[in-house]
């Protein structure tokens, strides 16, 4: 009973944290339809930003608990200004081309962020831990678990809610929902599909940013950690359904689960347990559990 806990706890861990990172990739490929490649590296470039800040911040001798805005804040401005250069600066120049080439563009921006990011902070590792150890620790029966673990599955709920939400029930959410379902008739009724596009896109590189910058304090920032998460996110969003946020969250904790269990049971097959996953929901439903119906032009 004690290792089906820690499996359940540790997959809804995980699963929380790859939500985080995936809904960002989901949200940017309903509203351009651009399977963005290089979203792994925005992961990768908000956690450089969280370590970086919370080596300034606590060499800086400031209170302790104010990392957590540290955190937060590193994701927004690193996410908002890389989301930016990368929209305006190089993907609004392939604008309307193929789904192949935008992947190709994409990847090719993949490399060139990965050997940017060593540019900027060098090959050696950057260690921040101090955060880790602010929230405590949480008994669960037998099981200790790191405060902070739980955190980001509060931060992982609320980004679900706040989404949600604003997609359903606020004016702005609709006129997004109208641009992700139909971008030309958005157009014809004044919407300003380019505008929407920017938001969106910047929306979900912050989203990646955060799940860097949650992910820092737990691990050593090195490069090549972007290629890491590759995998796993696009997992989430294939069994998942591309452009659907409840697939996401069920791609999220599928992969999860299934990962916690290979690690608690069968470590060798951790990686090889996701793909198989995946080959199965795509044996039954090509397109992903809750893949949206596409629109065809007569």
């Amino acid at each position: 009973m004690s290792s089906l806990l820690a499996v359940l706890i540790d997959g809804v861990m995980h699963a929380a944290w790859l939500f985080t990172i995936a809904v960002g990739l989901t949200l940017i490929y309903g509203v351009m339809k651009i399977l963005n490649m290089a979203h792994g590296s925005f992961y990768a470039f908000g956690a450089y930003c969280c370590a970086t800040a919370l080596g300034q911040y606590f060499a800086a001798g400031l209170p302790p608990m104010g990392a957590f805005l540290a955190i937060f804040m590193s994701a927004l401005i690193g996410g908002i200004l890389l989301g930016l250069i990368v929209e305006r600066g190089i993907l609004r120049l392939f604008g309307g081309r193929d789904p192949i080439v935008m992947l190709l563009v994409t990847y090719a921006l993949f490399l060139v962020l990965e050997d940017a990011i060593k540019l900027i902070w060098g090959v050696d590792p950057y260690i921040v831990g101090e955060p880790l150890g602010l929230l405590g620790v949480v008994k669960i029966g037998t099981l200790v678990y790191p405060g902070y673990n739980f955190l980001v599955v509060v931060v992982a709920v609320l980004v679900c809610v706040v989404l949600t939400s604003f997609l359903q029930q606020t004016a702005y959410g609709k006129i997004l929902r109208a641009v992700i379902h139909d971008p030309e008739v958005s157009s014809t009724l004044g919407i300003n599909v380019t505008r929407w596009s920017l938001v969106a896109f910047i929306t979900g590189s912050v989203l990646a940013a955060l799940g860097g910058a949650l992910t820092a304090p737990t691990i050593s920032v090195v490069p090549g950690m972007a290629v890491e998460v590759v995998v796993m996110m696009f997992a989430v969003v294939v069994i998942g359904g591309l452009g659907s946020i409840p697939g996401t969250i069920i791609g999220a904790l599928v992969v999860g689960l299934v990962r916690s269990a290979a690690v608690h049971f069968w470590p060798e097959v951790e990686l090889f347990s996701i793909y198989a996953v995946m080959a199965l929901v795509l044996v039954v439903k090509p397109k992903g559990l809750f893949a949206g119906m596409e629109l065809r032009k007569i």
